[in-house]
């Protein structure tokens, strides 16, 4: 049932949401000339896919955790958008297309070894990744792998369509921050 709302809400979303779309990316092109991002993720089943959002950090940044990169990678348009949350709308691609949910644990990357051994041992790779779920409205992120796997491990045993409109309307209205970068 839950494929059914993801594919009906994001659908709706990036018809609704074009007009923003254009917005951003325009805005995007003229901060780095490169205003999407395209990521190799680890999906359900440890599949991979590329995910894309909004480029929010600049050009030639390597690609890592955000918990691992220096705060100073971050574009001052970027600090905005993900500030917003709104980074994340391109994803509304991925979950039309069947590459993740809206609501599920955040894919994550393949180097991130110790996250992948703890979701694997709670058999988190069994559902397709989120946008957003409650690790991330209870402001849970990357940093703390073992922590992290428990709670989406948690959100996989309790998903429900409660649940599932729960997190997402916390997420629309701004509980939880992402994932945080390093300061250094």
């Amino acid at each position: 049932m839950n494929r059914v709302f993801d594919f009906c809400f994001s659908a709706l979303g990036l018809i609704l949401l074009s007009p923003l779309f254009m917005v951003l990316a325009i805005f995007g092109f003229f901060e780095n000339f490169s205003p999407l991002y395209f990521q190799q993720r680890v999906g359900r089943y440890q599949q991979p896919f590329t995910l894309v959002k909004f480029r929010t950090m600049r050009l030639g940044t390597a690609s890592m955790a955000t918990h691992l990169a220096d705060a100073n990678s971050i574009s001052s348009y970027g600090k905005f958008l993900r500030r917003n949350k709104l980074d994340e709308l391109p994803q509304l691609w991925n979950v039309l297309k069947g590459d993740m949910s809206l609501v599920g644990p955040r894919p994550c990357l393949f180097n991130q070894e110790e996250l992948i051994a703890e979701r694997v041992a709670r058999g988190v790779f069994a559902v397709r990744p989120g946008i957003t779920g409650l690790a991330q409205i209870s402001e849970i992120d990357m940093s703390t792998p073992k922590l992290l796997a428990e709670t989406d491990a948690q959100l996989i045993e309790s998903l429900n369509l409660r649940v599932y409109i729960y997190c997402l309307i916390a997420t629309v209205f701004g509980k939880g921050s992402g994932d945080r970068a390093n300061s250094k």
